[in-house]
């Protein structure tokens, strides 16, 4: 599958773009977790990719989703964004994904690409404004995968999304990326309405023929102001969605993507390991999008290396929160964020009641099961896991 996964990306990628995705994604990324893993070796944190949601406005209002999309419009600034990226490829880290809300709604967002054509960007998006022209936009500039959110089919992802037509749209976002021959991804989170509908082969082999490259599954978590907890996955489920995975890897000429589990399926949280930060609208320096608490934000001048990496809540959250699970703590123990929010004195980043939202989460199921666990079968993967991405001892 490997090599016909790789016959695929030669045949449909323009190979201007596709040099761009070996070479600044996949080799640049290669040396930022190599110098994270030198860092982490003298007790420096900072993280080797950083995900920055660039406003918090969006077209959609999606159950369980973390962005204040009812709130007073945030937007970073393009200097803000510059001033993130610029520290980032300081300390050698060069993949940046940039989300909202919806990030084609933020009016800089094509010159933030533009200046920085020597890092790699993974555009998150629903796909409802990714026309003809954007994508074509992209093709010119060459440093961009867009990454086409994909909730459910018709009718369970209009349900999803609160709006109408969704997956149509993203489909049509789809086949313009592929008409201008970008490297093109797609992700969805995993729940209750839409576990049998994309969780299957059938599913897989519809991307596959609408030329997508790479499909992230990750669990859905509930959050924000509509957080749905019914829609969480069981134990069952999410044994079931990493089987499927492992087994998929060896069968289907698609990458199939996921950041929660090693090469040996041990979960893992990417913000108790530090490879990966996230910034806010309002600039707050996030351990991870749907955790909206921070104490520090880019916007209080200095510098912001030392910033992250002196950042006693982002410390006491690798170290609490590694030392208690591997797991997610927003589905396994919100109260044990509670109780680290409270002695940090972390503040909530959006404008509406984020401790409330926490106090009212019970515990879910989640990707931490010990004794259960379900490693990588894929040579590929399995490398690629433990030598490059997942191969350092954080958690002890």
């Amino acid at each position: 599958m490997i090599l016909s996964l790789a016959k695929r990306m030669l045949t449909e990628i323009d190979a201007r773009l596709l040099a761009k995705f070996l070479y600044t994604f996949g080799w640049k990324s290669i040396g930022a977790v190599r110098r994270f893993e030198r860092r982490r070796a003298r007790g420096a944190i900072f993280p080797a990719f950083m995900f920055l949601s660039v406003t918090n406005r969006c077209n959609l209002n999606c159950q369980g989703c973390w962005v204040d999309v009812n709130g007073a419009p945030e937007e970073l600034t393009l200097a803000e964004a510059d001033r993130v990226i610029d520290a980032c490829k300081k300390q050698g880290g060069f993949f940046f994904g940039i989300l909202g809300g919806e990030p084609l709604l933020w009016q800089p967002l094509l010159e933030l690409f533009r200046k920085h054509r020597d890092c790699y960007f993974q555009l998150f998006t629903n796909g409802t404004l990714l026309d003809r022209d954007f994508a074509a936009a992209l093709r010119k500039l060459g440093n961009v995968t867009p990454l086409i959110s994909v909730e459910g089919l018709e009718q369970s992802g209009d349900a999803r999304r609160g709006g109408e037509g969704v997956f149509r749209q993203a489909m049509g976002a789809v086949e313009n990326c592929r008409q201008e021959k970008l490297v093109i991804g797609a992700a969805s989170s995993i729940c209750q309405s839409n576990f049998a509908e994309l969780v299957c082969e059938k599913f897989l082999d519809d991307l596959i023929a609408r030329g997508v490259h790479y499909m992230w599954y990750y669990i859905y978590r509930p959050s924000g102001a509509n957080p749905c907890p019914e829609l969480a996955l069981d134990e069952d489920q999410i044994l079931r969605l990493r089987e499927f995975m492992v087994e998929m890897r060896d069968r289907k000429n698609i990458a199939l993507i996921d950041a929660y589990w090693d090469a040996d399926g041990n979960a893992l949280c990417p913000a108790v390991t530090g490879i990966s930060y996230h910034v806010s609208p309002s600039g707050r320096i996030e351990p991870c999008p749907p955790v909206q608490f921070a104490c520090e934000n880019i916007r209080d001048g200095g510098d912001l290396c030392k910033t992250v990496s002196e950042s006693e809540f982002l410390a006491a959250f690798r170290k609490r929160i590694g030392a208690s699970s591997r797991g997610c703590v927003l589905l396994e123990n919100p109260e044990l964020l509670i109780d680290l929010i409270g002695e940090c004195g972390a503040k909530h980043t959006t404008s509406r009641d984020g401790l409330a939202e926490l106090q009212a989460l019970g515990k879910l199921p989640c990707h931490h099961l010990p004794g259960k666990n379900i490693p990588e079968k894929n040579w590929a993967y399995r490398f690629a896991k433990k030598n490059w991405f997942f191969g350092f001892g954080a958690y002890g």
